[in-house]
C-alpha cells in the first residue's frame, strides 16, 4: 500500500498506536459501527480507557495509514488526525453532521453521513467499486461514497432529491460557473423576479447552459421558498444568505479535495424507480439504503412547496411514491407489495457473496406499530440473503415518526 497521503516519520508512528474515538461518538451503536469498521479494514485491536481509545494490535505503516484516510468514528490515530476528522471541520453549519454539502436543503429523515461512511468500508468497498442507492433521497449516501473514492449509482422518484444529490455531488465541478453566476442572479432579485409574472428558471436558462450550474441555483431557489414556507422567514434576504453558505460549502469541498488528495468517485444520480432498476443482473458492489417510512411520513406532502415551484404536479407524483398511495389496510397492502419488488431488484443487481445494507424501522400507522422490519428480514432472506448484523440504532428528531432504527446488514448467498 502506498503512503503518498502521509507526512508522518515511521518511528514516530510505530511509538504509540492507540486510536481517540470523536468526541461526538456517544451512543453504543455508534461504538458497535466503530469496531465493525476496524475489523473489516484488517485491524486488530483491544479498547482501553473506558471504551474510547483503540490499541492497534498489528500496527505497522499501513494499517495506521489505512485508519487515517478511510475511518469514520476517530479523531486520531497516534497524534495525527484523521481525515475524518478534517473533513467535519469544513462545516458552514452548527451540526458536526451537516459539513461540506450535506446541510444543503432540509429533508426530512436524512441518513447521518459518519454511519453511511462507515457502513461503506464495513461491507469492504474499495475506491473504484460501485454502489447502488435505490432510494437516494437528500444524496447523503452519494456524497459519502464520492469522498472515499467509491462510485455511485442512485436513483429517486422524487426529481427534487435527485436535484440535491447532483448539487451536493457535482457543483464542484462547475465552481468558477456558479461563481461567474452570482452576480447575474443576485442582482435580479426582486419581487418581480419571485412572482408568478417572471420564471427564475428560465432565467437561468437563459444565462447558462451548465447543467449543472443550473442546478445549484435552482436548489437555492428551494432552500428559500422552504424557508419561507416553513419558517415565513423573508425569500430575497434567506436566498442570499443561504446562497452564500452554499458557495462556501462547495468551496470548503474543493479546499478538502486537494488537502487530502482526494480520489473521488463517480456519481451518477437520475429519476428511477426502485420497483423496476435499470442495472443488470449481478451488476453492483453493494447496497446501502433506507426504504422510504412514507406510510407515517408523507414525503409528497412535506416537500410540496418546492415540488410544486419546480412545475411538477405534486397530484400526479403521488402515484408513483412508494407508500402514499391508497387508504387503510389498503396503504399497507400496497407498501408491502412494492417493498417486495424493491428487495427483488436489490437481490437482482447485486453480485453474488456482496453485501446490502437497509436501514429502517417500525413506524407507526393509525395508532398500531407496522412490523416493516421483521417483514424486511423475512422476505430479504427468503429471496437468498443471509443476515449478518442487525444493529439498533436509537434516532432523535425525526419527527416522532419513530424512535429506533435497525441497521440491517445482508449478504447475498453465493459467490463471484
Amino acid at each position: 500500500m502506498t503512503n503518498k497521503k502521509s507526512n508522518t516519520n515511521a518511528t514516530e508512528i510505530l511509538k504509540k498506536s492507540d486510536l481517540v474515538l470523536l468526541d461526538n461518538v456517544q451512543f453504543i451503536y455508534e461504538l458497535s459501527l466503530a469496531e465493525l469498521e476496524l475489523s473489516s479494514l484488517g485491524i486488530q485491536y483491544k479498547t482501553t480507557n473506558g471504551l474510547r481509545e483503540f490499541e492497534i494490535l498489528n500496527k505497522s505503516i499501513d494499517t495506521i495509514e489505512l485508519v487515517k484516510t478511510k475511518s469514520s468514528y476517530f479523531k486520531t490515530v497516534d497524534k495525527f488526525y484523521t481525515d475524518y476528522y478534517h473533513i467535519i471541520e469544513k462545516n458552514t453549519t452548527s451540526s458536526i453532521n451537516q459539513y461540506l454539502t450535506h446541510w444543503i436543503y432540509p429533508y426530512k429523515g436524512k441518513f447521518h453521513p459518519q454511519m453511511i461512511r462507515a457502513l461503506i468500508n464495513i461491507i469492504g468497498l474499495k475506491e473504484g467499486d460501485t454502489l447502488f442507492e435505490p432510494f437516494s433521497g437528500s444524496g447523503t449516501t452519494a456524497l459519502e461514497a464520492q469522498l472515499l473514492g467509491v462510485n455511485l449509482i442512485g436513483i429517486d422518484v422524487s426529481p427534487l432529491c435527485v436535484i440535491q444529490g447532483k448539487v451536493k455531488t457535482q457543483s464542484i465541478f462547475a465552481f468558477d460557473e456558479i461563481l461567474s453566476l452570482k452576480g447575474k442572479v443576485t442582482d435580479s432579485i426582486s419581487t418581480n423576479l419571485f412572482s408568478i409574472e417572471k420564471n427564475y428558471y428560465e432565467m437561468l436558462d437563459d444565462l447558462t447552459e451548465n447543467e449543472t450550474a443550473k442546478d445549484f441555483y435552482k436548489l437555492a431557489r428551494l432552500v428559500a421558498v422552504s424557508d419561507n414556507s416553513r419558517r415565513n422567514r423573508n425569500f430575497s434576504t434567506s436566498f442570499v444568505k443561504n446562497l452564500d453558505l452554499m458557495i462556501k460549502s462547495v468551496k470548503f469541498y474543493l479546499e478538502i479535495k486537494d488537502k487530502l488528495e482526494l480520489n473521488l468517485g463517480n456519481i451518477s444520480i437520475n429519476i428511477g424507480d426502485a420497483r423496476n432498476v435499470d442495472l443488470p443482473d449481478n451488476s453492483v458492489d453493494g447496497i446501502i439504503t433506507s426504504p422510504p417510512y412514507s406510510i407515517a411520513l408523507d414525503y409528497v406532502q412535506n416537500d410540496e412547496h418546492s415540488l410544486s415551484d419546480l412545475g411538477f404536479n405534486v397530484s400526479e407524483l403521488r402515484e408513483n411514491f412508494i407508500g402514499v398511495r391508497g387508504n387503510g389496510k389498503n396503504k399497507l397492502n400496497l407498501y408491502n407489495e412494492d417493498m417486495e419488488k424493491t428487495y427483488n431488484e436489490i437481490y437482482r443487481v447485486l453480485k453474488p457473496g456482496k453485501f446490502a445494507v437497509i436501514v429502517i424501522g417500525n413506524a407507526t400507522y393509525q395508532g398500531n406499530e407496522v412490523k416493516t422490519v421483521e417483514f424486511t428480514i423475512e422476505y430479504m432472506k427468503k429471496l437468498g440473503f443471509s443476515l449478518e448484523n442487525n444493529i439498533d440504532k436509537i434516532i432523535f428528531g425525526l419527527y416522532n415518526v419513530m424512535k429506533k432504527e435497525h441497521i440491517l446488514i445482508f449478504k447475498k448467498d453465493g459467490s463471484l
